[in-house]
């Protein structure tokens, strides 16, 4: 089986990064922007791709995507999938893989999960755990007063085509729980996949996604912090009930960051999140049209 790691930095090797490199049956792709320090990969053992052979490889996605980007990933999983890839982990330079990370994966195959109803259409995967006073991003601002009516509904069989792996310490969480609570998580009563009946957000940091799925999911351009979240709803409209949340295999040393530019750039979210959900087969309309030119290039080159 041919499994890739995607990424994307402007920073030298992070600790992150190198380990992910050193990860047995996994190659790393490190997909280099106009800031990356490049010669620092050089020794690194992992593939990649410069600006150059983005530019000349991909000049259409190169050019709707844009430089200083984290969205250049996207080359990234076309990169992996044209190199034969059955299962692409991407991930964030800042979350350092526990020594049994990719070992759990059960992307490809049909297994048991817990699973649980909710009456609000959406499932906030934190609702969950022991830190539900967190909600993931990109859930719907609207529904997270009630985001904690779920119910376990008990075992049901799934096939997996994503799984999302949570994350300890300072998670990607939603900016305004970040910026009014802070967290230090320690996500320990998750041990075994789960998920729900209904649609729900992951994101692009610890997430593992099997082939078939690659050309329907990219992380958006053009869409603030929305880029992933929206991809990945987006995704769910094609292979719905698709998705599972495991147990964390990361842990989260954040890149330094302003929290209230992080929420800058989610108020896109707060106003659009729940028109997309609802309207999923005319999502087209409801994002902007550079996107919409970002995602035809990208299907393009999966033809």
């Amino acid at each position: 089986m041919n499994k890739y790691i995607v990424t994307t930095t402007i920073n030298p090797p992070t600790l992150a990064t190198i380990k992910y490199s050193r990860k047995e049956d996994w190659t790393l792709i490190v997909v280099g922007d106009t800031k990356t320090p490049h010669y620092e990969y050089e020794n690194l053992n992992c593939i990649y791709l410069s600006p150059e052979y983005q530019e000349k490889t991909y000049p259409e996605l190169s050019e709707t995507i844009g430089w200083k980007s984290i969205q250049r990933r996207n080359i990234g999983f076309v990169e992996a999938y044209n190199r034969g890839a059955d299962i692409v982990a991407t991930v964030d330079d800042d979350n350092i893989p526990y020594d049994g990370w990719g070992t759990n994966v059960v992307v490809g195959e049909t297994v048991e999960i817990d699973f649980y109803n909710t009456d609000l259409g959406v499932f906030d995967p934190l609702s969950v755990t022991e830190h539900n006073q967190v909600w993931h991003r990109g859930y719907p601002i609207d529904l997270v007063p009630y985001r904690d009516r779920v119910s376990y509904g008990g075992k049901l069989k799934r096939r997996v085509l994503v799984q999302a792996d949570l994350w300890d310490g300072d998670p990607d969480i939603d900016a305004m729980a970040r910026l009014s609570i802070r967290p230090i998580v320690k996500f320990d009563k998750i041990q075994g996949p789960y998920g729900s009946l209904s649609i729900s957000p992951f994101n692009s940091q610890n997430t593992f996604l099997a082939r078939e799925v690659i050309p329907y999911y990219s992380v958006f351009p053009h869409v603030g912090r929305m880029d992933d979240i929206w991809g990945g709803y987006v995704l769910q409209h094609y292979f719905p009930k698709s998705v599972v949340y495991n147990k964390a295999s990361v842990y989260q040393d954040r890149n330094v960051q302003d929290l209230v530019t992080n929420l800058e750039k989610e108020i896109i979210g707060y106003r659009y999140t729940t028109d997309l959900i609802r309207s999923l087969s005319e999502w087209e309309s409801i994002v902007p049209k550079e996107t919409v030119a970002y995602w035809n290039a990208y299907r393009r080159c999966f033809e």
